[in-house]
């Protein structure tokens, strides 16, 4: 059994992680980063070697679901255990024995979609703090997508009822050559630009900042505000009519329900016989065609030249990115294309890939919102959280819950932090575009986005 040693005196949260994969390495990352105390526990033992290294943590070989492994781990001085292993029974015999031996909080990753109607059921029965689900949260930025498709991504805040749109100013657009002050003079008030990138640099925008074609933007607004700011603008806001998906795994079965839902027709192309069997029982609306995705010939036949959005869901990368250039140059559909891996990022930023879902990052930050909320005072608390522009950027929702140094002051008299922008005020279900007079109170939701890192409490915004 291989351990090291942390040899900076403990920050933050103990935390434990079972499972050093994908999603596992990548909350390792963050947490590592934010100042928390992890041990991780996995069966691999070049695995635990490497990381425990590469992070200066402490590394435990064995079952993450034994009581001796989790004990020798520390859970009983642990703040909370997550289990990210490739088991989803794993995952929850990990927390079931945490709980039982240990006043932590425990979370799980469950993706099968046998366990989908049993979230709340096993959430509550098993005393977890939360389950999540990679494939379905991709599933649902991608269908948000498609229900916009002009957008590079869509994010949901306030429950829904705002949206975070990303999408890219082209050449000729009424907003290229205009003042973020003009436009919210001549166009709408209703909406707030909260980020721009532009040449590899992000941005938070101020009144005289001046939009330029090729820029790619991000701004906050209700949901029937973003369609109507979008239209005015000259977008398309009318979703897809129908779908081409390559791979009939876990995430394009949860994609293709919600997409038969919100009435958009779904092809599924998958190799694997007995998968198309099973697929065409539970997705009877959907066409499902048996036979390989990445031939030419076979994607032309089933009409990729003229499907409106095509997503590839291979579960490889590389075949994801290579389905997705082909279908740029043979089709104009809206393409959405999911990578898994981390590796060769700014190469992957330098193609144009369309929409990009990355399932670990997703899963990560409900995580690490969770954590930053268990961090946090009594005040405030974290509801949502969204990284950026390759994590540069961080946009972040609080509940307020007591009085504090930024409520009950106009927002033009609090002295706030560089960089950062209040970007929408979430009262009692109604959205406000908070003005200079607007003020922040008691049981609002406010989201702040921001270039700082590691906020906690919505009083970090202070100077």
């Amino acid at each position: 059994m291989f351990r090291k040693k942390q040899k900076s005196a403990p920050k933050g949260l103990q935390i434990i992680i079972v499972g050093c994969g994908k999603v596992g390495t990548t909350l390792i990352e963050q947490l590592v980063r934010e100042g928390h105390d992890i041990t991780i526990i996995d069966q691999n033992a070049e695995i635990v070697q490497s990381i425990s290294s590469l992070y200066d943590i402490m590394g435990l070989v064995g079952n993450g679901a034994s009581y001796g492994v989790q004990m020798e781990a520390g859970i009983e001085n642990a703040d909370l255990i997550i289990a990210v292993t490739d088991s989803d029974e794993l995952n929850l015999l990990c927390c079931t024995v945490a709980r039982q031996v240990a006043n932590c909080a425990a979370i799980a990753r469950v993706r099968n979609p046998d366990y989908g109607k049993e979230i709340g059921y096993l959430r509550e029965k098993l005393g977890l703090a939360m389950i999540i689900n990679p494939e379905l949260e991709a599933s649902k930025e991608a269908a948000r997508v498609l229900y916009l498709p002009t957008a590079l991504e869509v994010n949901s805040f306030a429950h829904g009822q705002a949206e975070m749109i990303k999408f890219k100013v082209p050449e000729g657009n009424k907003l290229a050559g205009m003042t973020i002050a003009l436009l919210g003079r001549d166009i709408t008030q209703n909406i707030l630009i909260c980020a721009v990138e532009r040449d590899g640099e992000v941005y938070i925008p101020s009144g005289n900042f001046r939009v330029e074609a090729g820029d790619i933007i991000s701004f906050v607004a209700s949901r029937m505000m973003a369609k109507a700011f979008l239209a005015h603008i000259g977008f398309k806001t009318n979703q897809v009519k129908d779908t081409m998906i390559i791979g009939g795994g876990k995430a394009a079965y949860y994609l293709a329900k919600q997409l038969l839902h919100m009435g958009i027709s779904v092809k599924i192309i998958e190799n694997s016989r007995k998968r198309c069997e099973e697929l065409s029982i539970l997705l009877p609306k959907a066409i499902i065609i048996n036979g390989d995705g990445t031939d030419e010939e076979l994607l032309k036949e089933e009409g990729i030249e003229y499907v409106e959005s095509f997503v590839p869901l291979t579960g490889i990368d590389e075949e994801n990115i290579m389905l997705t250039m082909y279908a740029r140059q043979v089709s104009k559909a809206k393409v959405i294309t999911k990578i898994n891996r981390m590796s060769f990022r700014n190469v992957i930023n330098g193609l144009d890939l369309g929409s990009v879902i990355y399932p670990r990052y997703i899963t990560s930050e409900a995580i690490i919102a969770y954590v930053r909320a268990k961090k946090d005072s009594m005040d405030s608390n974290i509801e949502t959280l969204y990284h950026m522009f390759d994590h540069r950027v961080e946009a972040i929702e609080f509940r307020v819950y007591e009085k504090s140094a930024v409520t009950g002051t106009s927002l033009k008299d609090l002295s706030l932090k560089k960089n950062l922008l209040i970007s929408f005020i979430n009262r009692n279900g109604t959205i406000i575009i908070p003005n200079g007079h607007d003020s922040i109170e008691v049981d609002d939701t406010v989201m702040i986005v921001t270039t700082h890192t590691g906020f906690n409490d919505i009083q970090d915004i202070l100077d």
